[in-house]
């Protein structure tokens, strides 16, 4: 099992360690709902070094990667970042990334598990395209410091103004003194940074951001707190929302697909994404609360009227809104607000009832 550089430093912490993705990773420290909430009302810090990076560049930087995500990145001005996916020819989905386009080459950002089968899929699609791809995971620390009291925080560390970095934008710059490319993005519906510097000075801006912290009640938090901030604003988590099996139209995230935009012709899965949104999905991917006493989990069985039709990718308690609550996907007929449905929880149907996403949404 694969460990970050901040190992020891989690284990100092007192976090308790699990597996994921391949990668041994703190859960929890003081606990997942204590650092969720944090997170909403002030700020926490996430050891996300599992995640990998991958580096475009060259002459056909822009028309390669026209064709392998599906959001437009020649709308993109240098500083400017967007959440995307990569799809098979099928319309379904190798991975969500985060793309920074930077003076002369491409950041992107992407999941844990994936990063050795997403660096292998961009390699395939080099050919008569101009470009060198890198994988600099190995070279590159990732943290991410969220919640409403994280640009306060960081503005002591760094001589950016980071007033004026918009959300969605990155800039390059200091952390700490350590050379930082800071994005103004974020994975818990919060406002927040995700930071990107070498690995060998990981320590140092952890230790930094933990001490500048400590005035405005920053924790550091685990993946629980993590899966449940985002899931409560309905971030999609590969494997559970968004996989091999899905197409992004059924995951809601027709947004982030242009096939209009220029150089679009030749995105990879373009007709399949095509035929989904013409003719509409067959499946929906649906927000549903509790009506019965019952705590929906990932792949319970959804059933309208006493016939499966569904399943649950993620449920939970929501710890900001105190409400047990879900997402799932269901045929499109049921994905209508107000849809009774029922989730079977150790054997009985329990009554739910669709809701609009996402569940909860940061004043800006």
């Amino acid at each position: 099992m694969k460990r970050t550089p901040l190992y020891e430093t989690h284990l100092a912490l007192g976090a308790r360690m699990v597996e994921f993705g391949g990668w041994e990773m703190p859960v929890q420290y003081t606990g997942i709902l204590e650092e969720h909430h944090a997170v909403r009302s002030a700020a926490g810090l996430f050891d996300i070094d599992h995640m990998g990076q991958i580096e475009v560049q060259g002459p056909d930087a822009l028309s390669y990667l026209q064709c392998l995500a599906s959001n437009d990145i020649a709308k993109m001005q240098v500083s400017e970042a967007a959440y995307g996916l990569m799809c098979y020819a099928d319309g379904t989905i190798v991975d969500d990334i985060f793309t920074y386009r930077l003076t002369g080459r491409y950041f992107i950002a992407v999941n844990a598990s994936n990063t050795d089968k997403d660096y292998f899929w961009m390699l395939q699609h080099t050919a008569d395209c101009n470009v060198q791809v890198t994988n600099l995971s190995d070279q590159t620390c990732m943290l991410a410091l969220q919640g409403p009291k994280s640009e306060a925080i960081l503005q002591t560390l760094t001589p950016a103004k980071l007033n004026d970095l918009a959300y969605h934008h990155c800039l390059e710059g200091n952390v700490a003194d350590v050379p930082t490319l800071i994005g103004r993005t974020g994975y818990t519906g919060e406002d927040g940074f995700e930071l990107f510097f070498p690995v060998e000075h990981a320590r140092k801006v952890w230790d930094a951001i933990l001490e500048a912290g400590k005035p405005f009640g920053l924790k550091p938090c685990g993946l629980g707190a993590r899966d449940s901030l985002r899931f409560e604003a309905k971030m999609p988590l590969y494997g559970q929302e968004i996989g091999p099996d899905i197409t992004p139209i059924e995951a809601g995230l027709g947004w982030a697909v242009a096939l209009d935009a220029p150089g679009k012709e030749r995105l990879i899965g373009r007709d399949a994404l095509l035929k989904v949104k013409l003719e509409g999905a067959k499946h929906r991917l649906v927000g549903f609360e509790m009506i019965d006493r019952g705590i929906p989990r990932h792949n319970y069985e959804i059933a309208v009227g006493g016939q499966i039709v569904g399943h649950v990718t993620t449920g939970m308690y929501s710890p900001t809104l105190g409400k047990n609550i879900g997402l799932g996907y269901v045929p499109a007929q049921y994905a209508k607000r107000g849809t009774e449905l029922e989730v079977i929880i150790r054997g009985k149907n329990l009554k739910a009832v669709v809701v609009p996403t996402p569940f909860y949404k940061r004043e800006k």
